[in-house]
């Protein structure tokens, strides 16, 4: 359904005559025309480094971009054909599934520059603290995800001693298909990306499409091909109804489009925020090439204060294309079956 509404929206935004001033490029409503495609990739982290300052110079910024570059190259070498196997279940190393063969890194896009947000080279997207970092969880929140982490940690059946200490130490919802990760299970960008917040993955597929129309705003992310649509001027849906990417409202405030998103569901917590998650998001115009996309995140039950980020979306000519991940793969089939597969090897020793 999500489709047909995006793909209708795409209709009406071809119909909607633009017009044009001095300064910026405004619809026939006479709103700022936001739509375009934007590339966030960045290598600006969300929480600033310790000891980083707010604002990078220009000689610090470049001594990180040619060290990113470095690592990039690196990278980007051929994997040799002749190379030795992976230890069996990984050598324990994060990304890749620990490093079992995955490709090299020619097919990622992580970013190669630092975000500039008015001539300032930034050390964090996080600008409120101003310490540039997300403020910590408080103790009901910490106690509340300590629960909820545990439902990925192997079971006292996963950690029975057998010949594959490797397999053994994988976490528990990796193995139980009612515990897959929404994001793994290709039902949800990873991480933040689709939001709200839309944050930057430092990954790949890093591009969002925003089309608008007098009574719709849809903001389509490349990953896991998220379609959020904003309501124009409306209100917000019954608190019993909780969507993956909360119910989006938006409204005009001078030339800034302010998008109020609450009626979040317990499925997708937020660095571990509750369904009473709150973001307001800011999208406006800096100029004809790029957008600054600003959102405040709160939740009581999570942090003691309200927090704020900012970073440029600068607009671009690539395109998004279609991202064949989807729970229909081969991924969870194969894996059920190696399952059984160890199951009935255990019953025969």
């Amino acid at each position: 359904m999500r489709y047909l509404v995006a793909s209708a929206l795409l209709l009406l935004a071809s119909q909607t005559a633009v017009a044009q001033t001095s300064k910026t490029r405004r619809l026939a409503d006479g709103h700022p025309d936001l739509q375009g495609t934007y590339d966030v990739a960045t290598l600006t982290p969300l929480e600033r480094p310790l000891n980083a300052p707010a604002v990078y110079t220009k000689e610090q910024a470049r001594k990180i971009e040619t060290a990113a570059a470095l690592r990039r190259e690196a990278g980007d070498q051929s994997i040799k054909g002749e190379r030795t196997a992976p230890p069996k279940g990984g050598d324990g190393s994060v990304g890749a599934a620990g490093n079992v063969g995955g490709y090299n890194s020619g097919w990622l896009d992580p970013g190669s520059a630092l975000n500039v947000v008015n001539g300032e080279i930034r050390s964090s997207i996080v600008v409120d603290p101003q310490d540039g970092r997300v403020p910590p969880v408080s103790a009901k929140a910490r106690e509340r995800n300590l629960s909820a982490a545990a439902r990925y940690r192997p079971t006292s059946d996963q950690q029975e001693n057998t010949n594959d200490p490797g397999l053994e130490r994988a976490p528990g919802a990796y193995d139980d298909p009612e515990r897959r990760p929404l994001g793994e299970r290709c039902l949800l960008g990873f991480g933040s990306t689709s939001g709200p917040p839309a944050l930057p993955d430092y990954f790949y597929n890093n591009l969002h499409q925003i089309v608008q129309t007098p009574n719709s705003v849809m903001i389509l992310t490349e990953m896991v091909h998220d379609a959020r649509i904003v309501r124009m001027n409306a209100q917000h849906l019954p608190k019993n109804i909780r969507l993956w990417m909360g119910d989006s409202v938006g409204r005009w405030e001078g030339d800034t489009l302010v998008v109020d998103t609450t009626n979040f569901t317990n499925k997708t917590r937020f660095r571990g925020s509750t369904e009473n998650l709150h973001v307001v998001e800011r999208f406006s115009r800096i100029d004809d090439k790029t957008l600054l996309y600003r959102f405040t995140v709160e939740d009581p039950d999570t942090w003691n204060r309200p927090w704020t980020g900012e970073y440029a979306w600068p607009a671009t000519d690539g395109k998004i294309y279609e991202y064949a991940c989807h729970e229909a793969n081969y991924a969870l089939t194969d894996i059920l079956k190696g399952a059984r597969l160890r199951e009935k090897e255990r019953a025969s020793r």
